[in-house]
Parts: structure tokens; C-alpha cells; sequence
């Protein structure tokens, strides 16, 4: 099996792509690319098996209905509601809410904040692939599944703060130092000093072992009651078991 990690931005210098293969008992980080055009997520993405995107897949179902009622004149603000309260479904996806109920992280708001821009970037990218063939279920079921780095980290006992950007390197090459304790069986090879100077890069390895949770069925599904919004939201996947299934299983 091959796994494959987006770390994606609205632009190509901020995007990692890392490809982690499986043999058994094992996994192994064969390439990793800072600086990650379309095209060439797209092939990583098309010959994976599994692909982790670091990215939202949707914005959610009350926002898109609020601005299709606002271009038409028609927001209604929900009775016995005010301010922050009725925002909030604006602001924030069904999975969103989950993932905050589930690990106490709040997701960025596509709808309010600028991960907007990279969201726009990644429908085009799920588009493309869905016309190539790949499956795309926003919910995860198909080739992609959406990611949230921190909660993954948070769900294995990793630090899951503090390490992004160049005035942390200390404290991303602490977390990459307790990755590999608690994954010995991780090989970065090569890529280890990559990993420990790049962000976007760890964040691209961490998708990849997320999808390989996904492959495996080892992450939080939607329930009956929140499919229908995940199938157009999005949906994140959490890990649910620790990192050792990861090569117990496959």
C-alpha cells in the first residue's frame, strides 16, 4: 500500500506532498516535495491507494444557504437567535463541531477565515480527480479524506502546538523526535532533515499516516444523522486507534 500526505495552501510554495509505503510491519517515507504544484498533486493523489489532504472539502451547507439568501435579499436571522449563536453554523461545518466536541481543537472556518483560499484550491483538485476517474466522497470513503494534522497528533499523545513556522524549528524537531519514539517502525530516511525544517512537510507525512488510519477503517465515520452534511461539507477523519495499528493491521 501507498499513502499519500497533502499538506495544502492556496499556493504552491506553502504545499507539501509526502508518499509513504507500507511493506509489512513497516512504513516507509519514499519522497516528499515542499513547494507542490496541482499537477503534481493530482499524480500523487491518482496512483495512491489512500491520499490524506490537510485541507477542507467543502464549506458548510447554512453558510452556502445564507449567501445564496443574501445575493437574493432574503437573510433571515433564525428567531430567539443573536450574534455569535446564529453565526456559528455559518462559521463552522458539521465536522468542525465534531471535531471540537471530540478533541477540544476548533478547525479553522472556511467560511470566515483565509483557509477559504485553499479550499478553493482543493475543489478544483477533487474535481479534477473525480474527472480522471478517482472517486472522490467528501465524506472520505473514496480516494481522499480530509485531514486535520493537529487532532491527529493530539489523538496519538503528540505535541500538536507550537511547531509551524521558522520560529519554532525547536519545537517541530521535538515533535518529530517523539514521532519516531512513538513510531519506531516510521523510516524518514532521507527526508528526516526536510521534516525537521519544514512544517508543511511533517504536516504532509502526518496526513499520510491518517490516510493509512483511513484505509484501514481506524478513523471516525459520519453518523446516519451527519452524512447527508458530510457528503457536501466535508467530513474530517480522526484517528481511533494509536499509532502501532497503524502496521499491526496491514
Amino acid at each position: 500500500m501507498v499513502t499519500v500526505g497533502v499538506d495544502l495552501a492556496a499556493e504552491a510554495v506553502r504545499t507539501a506532498v509526502a508518499w509513504l509505503d507500507w511493506p509489512t510491519g513497516r512504513a516507509r517515507l519514499v519522497r516528499v516535495v515542499a513547494g507542490a504544484d496541482d499537477a503534481l498533486i493530482v499524480e500523487a493523489a491518482m496512483a495512491a491507494d489512500k491520499a490524506g489532504i490537510d485541507c477542507p472539502f467543502g464549506w458548510p451547507d447554512r453558510f452556502v444557504d445564507f449567501v445564496t439568501a443574501h445575493r437574493a435579499g432574503h437573510v433571515q436571522v433564525p428567531p430567539g437567535l443573536a450574534g455569535r449563536a446564529w453565526r456559528r453554523d455559518l462559521a463552522l461545518r458539521v465536522t468542525d463541531q465534531v471535531v471540537h466536541q471530540e478533541t477540544g481543537l476548533t478547525p479553522l472556518s472556511v467560511s470566515a477565515d483565509r483557509i477559504a483560499h485553499a479550499t478553493m484550491r482543493c475543489a478544483a483538485l477533487l474535481a479534477e480527480l473525480a474527472r480522471r476517474g478517482r472517486p472522490v466522497d467528501r465524506r472520505g470513503t473514496g480516494a481522499v479524506v480530509e485531514i486535520y494534522p493537529a487532532a491527529c497528533l493530539k489523538r496519538w499523545g503528540l505535541p500538536y502546538r507550537g511547531y509551524k513556522r521558522a520560529a519554532n524549528l525547536a519545537a517541530l524537531g521535538h515533535l518529530v523526535d517523539r514521532l519516531q519514539e512513538a513510531a519506531p517502525w516510521l523510516d524518514l530516511g532521507e527526508h528526516e532533515p526536510l521534516c525537521r525544517t519544514s512544517d508543511h512537510a511533517t504536516d504532509a507525512v502526518v496526513s499520510a499516516l491518517a490516510a493509512r488510519a483511513a484505509a484501514l477503517g481506524l478513523v471516525t465515520v459520519p453518523t446516519e444523522e451527519q452524512a447527508g452534511a458530510a457528503t457536501t461539507e466535508g467530513w474530517i477523519a480522526l484517528p481511533t486507534a494509536p499509532l502501532a495499528r497503524l502496521v499491526a493491521d496491514g
